[in-house]
């Protein structure tokens, strides 16, 4: 009885271990499989973790690469692949894009002129010296005449522009964008009233380009032209000058002149400028100010009349200067990709004719309205002056024109003198040359 008992406790504690043995197997089962499992899933995550921050880097890089890229303003909702920063002046057929066997390659240089009907004759000379398949021509009317030059037969191919009474520096800035005219290497921009017998446009882009001349005119013939300054006229048996020396009277010029009229200086009825000249020049025109209010008195003979005493200018917040561009010749040496003394020039084996003719601003009785002929009838009138009923009677306002300019140009000389003391930045590379 006594054996069986032990016998019988053995066996239950045989089976406890057993019992025992396999929870413990078990649960080092279980146990293996949570740390095989988490090494597994913390790879896992960790490797998920890197990809995220590779493309989180990638991303942040992108973002980084496309803000220095420098695009134009308003192109940012565009692949840039599709943004074309330049255009031309080039026109193209309605129904084919096939270009003429005798003009494959686009014109590579810009003739514009500002002109009137009663010029019509001597633009006509004017463009046929240019050759077609090197320059496109656009016409600026500023008479607002534009059917009655269809008779010319390089009418078709030039480029009107019409709008009554304005100047060709109004023109230029509105038409003439840097990026649409990027493509042409010169920009000739002239008045009508130019003579072009002594003048071939091929041979004196040839001097330019070999004298590496910027900003540029051909000189004036002295003997045919109205010469304004003297650094314009012709030099007999000569390339091309960019200095002249004057000894005697006011504005004298010598061998240390620095600055304009003296050197680097070119006049403003026949300048030719290369597309980075013109790319800068073009910023300077025809900017409206709203800062600065000039009042200035127009001195007038002693007389009775009170219109005729004075007037009394103020120049408002929202007027524009350098429409008539009178002082841009003055500051155009900035333009000029470098030195104003070595690459702004007057040419002087292709020379022109300047006719000075009146132009703008000159109008026969019959072309003005019926209020401006009652307010000229009555100016007239109260002038002792007044022409006879039988003279040939013209208004004449180029007087108003010319004091408009010398405004305009105070504004311009007043503008650039602040600009200068309020740009911390910028250095003039002509110091020694103050803003005549």
């Amino acid at each position: 009885m006594h054996i069986d008992s032990v016998t019988a406790s053995a066996m239950s504690d045989s089976k406890s271990r057993t019992c025992l043995g396999s929870l413990f197997v078990v649960a080092s089962l279980i146990c293996c499989a949570y740390f095989i499992s988490s090494g597994f899933l913390a790879k896992e995550y960790n490797n998920r973790l890197s990809r995220w921050e590779v493309i989180n880097m990638l991303q942040n890089s992108k973002s980084t690469m496309c803000k220095a890229q420098c695009r134009p303003p308003g192109s940012e909702a565009l692949p840039q692949g599709i943004v074309v920063k330049t255009s031309n002046l080039e026109m193209r057929p309605l129904w084919s894009d096939t270009e003429k066997p005798d003009n494959l390659e686009p014109s590579a240089n810009l003739l514009a002129i500002a002109v009137g009907i009663k010029q019509k004759e001597i633009v006509d000379r004017i463009v046929k010296k240019f050759p077609e398949r090197d320059f496109v021509v656009m016409l600026f009317h500023y008479d607002g005449v534009v059917d009655e030059w269809r008779d010319l037969e390089w009418n078709d191919r030039a480029i009107h522009l019409s709008a009554v009474n304005q100047t060709k520096w109004w023109f230029a800035k509105r038409f003439l964008h840097p990026d649409i005219v990027a493509e042409y290497k010169y920009i000739f921009l002239w008045d009508e009233d130019l003579g072009v017998d002594n003048f071939d446009p091929t041979q004196y882009l040839s001097i330019v380009e070999d004298e590496g001349l910027e900003i540029s005119q051909p000189a004036l013939d002295p003997v045919k032209s109205e010469v304004h300054h003297q650094i314009t006229a012709r030099k007999r048996n000569s390339r091309l000058h960019r200095r002249i020396y004057k000894f005697k009277g006011s504005g004298r010029c010598d061998s240390r002149s620095t600055a304009p009229p003296c050197i680097g200086w070119v006049e403003m009825m026949g300048p030719v400028f290369s597309r980075a000249a013109w790319r800068c020049a073009w910023y300077m025109i025809q900017v409206r100010t709203t800062k600065y209010v000039l009042r200035a008195l127009r001195p007038q003979p002693y007389c009775l009349h009170i219109d005729r005493v004075f007037y009394d200018i103020m120049a408002l917040f929202s007027a524009n200067d350098l429409i008539h561009a009178w002082g841009l010749d003055m500051q155009l040496g900035y333009c000029a990709q470098g030195d104003r003394m070595k690459n702004v020039g007057v040419v002087d084996a292709q020379y022109i004719v300047h006719f000075g003719l009146p132009t703008l601003g000159v109008k026969a009785e019959n072309e003005l309205s019926s209020t401006q002929v009652n307010n000229t009838q009555t100016e007239q009138f109260s002038k002792p002056e007044a022409s006879a009923p039988s003279e040939s009677r013209k208004v004449d306002s180029r007087p108003e024109i010319r004091w408009q300019s010398s405004i305009e140009m105070k504004m311009f000389r007043k503008r650039w003198e602040n600009a200068v003391k309020e740009d911390k930045c910028w250095i003039d590379p002509y110091q020694q040359s103050p803003l005549n």
